[in-house]
């Protein structure tokens, strides 16, 4: 079950960013609109959820909303030096995507030098920036087949 503070139109940061993803992974927005701002475009993507839930339609993200909602998908912002499962999930949904340059090595749930260069070529095949830092874009980025993400390769999502 989802809680969070109220925000609508003019609201800005982690919850926002929370929301957004929740509607990258239900496919109502897209990866560059996790944006931490809620815009006009986020409004809308609340006002149809709204009324397809039964709910008031008013734009606001309230305790009624949040709680309808799915559950928050499960991507952090890794780097190298990041461990945990997590870090476990990203190795796996890496060597899911299937090509040799995206191969982490062994899955252990440390984000060391091997992940770090199947993050950057996962990246780099996908067209996001190549950083080696597994941020929204990276997660949330069409995979190629069907609608993945590298957060469905991973599992990390709950749709």
């Amino acid at each position: 079950m989802n809680s969070g503070p109220t925000i609508s139109v003019g609201s800005t940061g982690h919850d926002v960013r929370r929301l957004q993803r929740i509607f990258v992974m239900t496919k109502v927005l897209t990866p560059a609109d996790i944006t931490g701002n809620f815009d006009s475009t986020t409004e809308q993507a609340v006002k149809d959820f709204q009324q397809g839930a039964g709910l008031t339609v008013d734009g606001v993200v309230g305790p009624n909303t949040w709680q309808a909602l799915p559950a928050d998908p499960n991507t952090p912002l890794l780097r190298h030096g990041a461990s945990g499962s997590v870090v476990t999930a990203l190795q796996n949904g890496l060597k899911k995507y299937g090509t040799a340059a995206t191969d982490p090595g062994a899955v252990d749930g440390d984000f060391g030098p091997k992940t770090e260069g199947a993050v950057k070529a996962y990246q780099q095949d996908r067209g996001v920036q190549a950083d080696g830092i597994v941020g929204d874009q990276t997660w949330w980025v069409p995979a190629g087949a069907a609608g993945a993400t590298l957060a469905s390769l991973s599992g990390l999502t709950t749709m």
